[in-house]
């Protein structure tokens, strides 16, 4: 019997089909959190990144389509059995950035700024640093970083020798004789989180190429840091490389690979930026995004699952994953902020329309 897309038999089977993943949305939104929720409304579906401003008591969220927004927390907030949603104001929007992605943020709290990584997630053509001053929202300044800078159109005949080449500079990356299109300045980049010393001085991640961008903290690019251990063997597990990153009191980076889980310790203050594989024992950090820490020995990996909580005890030579925290997994937890000793959990995807309602969500680990 021929097959017929528009049967009744097979319309119906598609229906059913769609409707499951619908429901198990539906039913996970309808669920009641166990742990504290800040809801807030917004006017985008996508919000990659929040960090808690505790001067000013106010969420900071960046725009997947650009920008960055605040969430101000009332005093009294959450005083209420039936907590109010709160509201999300656009603070920033860049004309210089349009069709550009706000990715990873990071507050720099004694020079009063933001410093917000800026990506064009499509093409991975355009990568940059942003400051904003936290009182005004003046753009302090805008440092571009690597990306040929140029749109590629790609047809048949294109696309094959251009594969060819891109594996043969994955493949010739740490030899003598590079290739042009691996240069950091013409090779594709997508520059994703951001981490600031004690000094001001930035660290971008660059999740394609497996690099990481310093920038000096008057806005000029300083040097990269590439390493062997940032390229993992498998090359599906480089489709997404280095991504959350923070910068620990002790004046070192702690950085993960996303798709391979692996966790690097990176020491700024040696002239060679010597690179450690952090030896991590308990559980696989794969999928892991963002970053933050929780104390000097506590640090928090969001992800899938929605949260894990690491511990080291030896400077982060090696470490455990000690806990876990599953959330709103349809939601998808792409970084972790926290507010007043509790960790919170912000996840990309926002639920409705026309307003999309988003939601931090806090982290409780249990073993």
């Amino acid at each position: 019997m021929a097959f017929s897309l528009c049967s009744t038999k097979t319309l119906l089977f598609l229906f059913l089909i769609s409707a499951i993943p619908i429901a198990f949305i539906i039913s996970m939104e309808l669920a009641k959190q166990p742990t504290h929720v800040y809801h807030y409304h917004s006017s985008g579906f996508f919000r990659e990144c929040a960090k808690w401003d505790d001067l000013n008591r106010r969420f900071l969220v960046s725009f997947m389509e650009g920008g960055i927004g605040e969430i101000a927390v009332p005093e009294d907030h959450g005083s209420s059995l039936e907590e109010a949603v709160l509201k999300e104001v656009t603070v920033v929007k860049d004309p210089d950035l349009t069709g550009n992605s706000s990715l990873g943020i990071v507050v720099d709290r004694p020079r009063n700024r933001l410093l917000v990584a800026i990506s064009d997630i499509l093409g991975n053509n355009y990568n940059a640093l942003a400051a904003y001053d936290l009182s005004t929202w003046d753009r302090l300044f805008l440092t571009k970083l690597g990306g040929s800078g140029t749109l590629l159109s790609f047809s048949s005949a294109l696309l094959v020798p251009f594969l060819f080449e891109i594996i043969e500079c994955v493949s010739s990356q740490w030899s003598n004789a590079p290739h042009d299109i691996c240069h950091p300045d013409n090779e594709k980049s997508f520059a994703d989180d951001v981490a600031v010393d004690a000094e001001g001085n930035a660290y971008v991640t660059d999740a394609k190429s497996n690099k990481i961008w310093k920038v000096g903290a008057d806005g000029k690019f300083v040097t990269f840091i590439r390493n062997p251990h940032f390229i993992a063997k498998e090359w599906y597990k480089n489709l997404i490389g280095l991504n959350g990153i923070v910068y620990h009191p002790d004046g070192f980076l702690i950085v993960i690979h996303t798709f391979s889980g692996m966790l690097y310790k990176i020491d700024i203050a040696k002239e060679d930026h010597e690179v450690k594989l952090i030896k991590v024992a308990g559980g696989s950090l794969a999928f892991g995004d963002g970053l933050e820490l929780l104390s000097p020995t506590k640090l928090v990996v969001a992800g899938n699952p929605s949260g894990r909580l690491v511990e080291s005890s030896d400077r982060w030579e090696t470490a455990s994953v000690v806990a876990k925290f599953k959330g709103p997994a349809h939601r998808l937890a792409a970084a972790a902020t926290v507010k007043d000793g509790r960790v919170y959990l912000n996840h990309l995807l926002g639920m409705g329309y026309p307003k999309k309602k988003h939601a931090l969500v806090e982290a409780v680990f249990s073993i």
